[in-house]
């Protein structure tokens, strides 16, 4: 069962994202499709920025793995070749940028004790990477993020 929502676009909204995160300099993406029976894993989800769907007939809930890759891969062509965007002077932080302040933020939180039973580390973890994916943090703005959480004081009981 999910609990949490994922940001979530249409093919196309998805293509969008996509051109305007690659026209910056480095700025890598990777599409991840699941598989025809489950989809992706809340661990796999974990590691995305947006649930891309494809809208389809509504008795026919999926499409499978080589469908979906040729109408995503014919929507991004369609995109890319008709869309002129605006090159971005700002970096998004990578990946692994994100990642790494993710276990930064985990590790602080451990350390002044603010998971218990009602606020597992899990699902708060979840919930702080969703709410970090929508913001599309700047590489700079990690940096901020993690030099806050280098300062913070040890916990003293």
């Amino acid at each position: 069962q999910r609990n949490i929502k994922w940001k979530q676009m249409d093919v196309v909204g998805a293509c969008s994202e996509i051109q305007k995160t690659t026209s910056v300099d480095k700025q890598e993406v990777a599409v991840v499709f699941g598989t025809e029976n489950s989809g992706l894993s809340n661990e796999e989800l974990d590691l995305c920025q947006i649930l891309m769907t494809i809208p389809g007939n509504p008795n026919y809930f999926s499409l499978n793995v080589a469908s979906a890759i040729q109408v995503f891969a014919y929507q991004n062509y369609v995109y890319n070749t008709t869309t002129e965007f605006e090159k971005s002077t700002n970096e998004i932080a990578s990946n692994v940028e994100l990642e790494g302040f993710y276990a930064h933020l985990a590790q602080v939180l451990e350390h002044i004790e603010y998971f218990e039973e009602k606020r597992p580390k899990e699902l708060l973890m979840r919930r702080m990477r969703r709410f970090f994916g929508r913001a599309e943090p700047e590489k700079e703005e990690v940096a901020i993020f993690r030099g806050i959480l280098r300062n913070i004081k040890p916990f003293q009981k």
